[in-house]
């Protein structure tokens, strides 16, 4: 179950991401391209090229998680 705080933001990564990137990969985006606070309890968002997987990385009390999903 996620826990996520009622003012989080969610931040979008443009362009096509690799699916098979962990959360070490994830949390690299995001300091590198996305330039965002990866403690600061935000959501960020990844999808693949033809927009059918998409991953959430956020930082959560016990740690990073990630959530994947199908999309349409």
């Amino acid at each position: 179950m996620w826990h996520v705080r009622a003012d989080a933001r969610v931040f979008l990564a443009l362009g096509a991401t690799d699916m098979r990137k962990a959360i070490n990969g994830l949390a690299l985006l995001v300091e590198q391209e996305l330039e965002g606070r990866l403690f600061s309890g935000d959501l960020f968002a990844f999808s693949n090229r033809s927009r059918t997987l998409g991953k959430i990385l956020y930082w959560s009390p016990t740690g990073f998680c990630t959530g994947r999903a199908a999309c349409g």
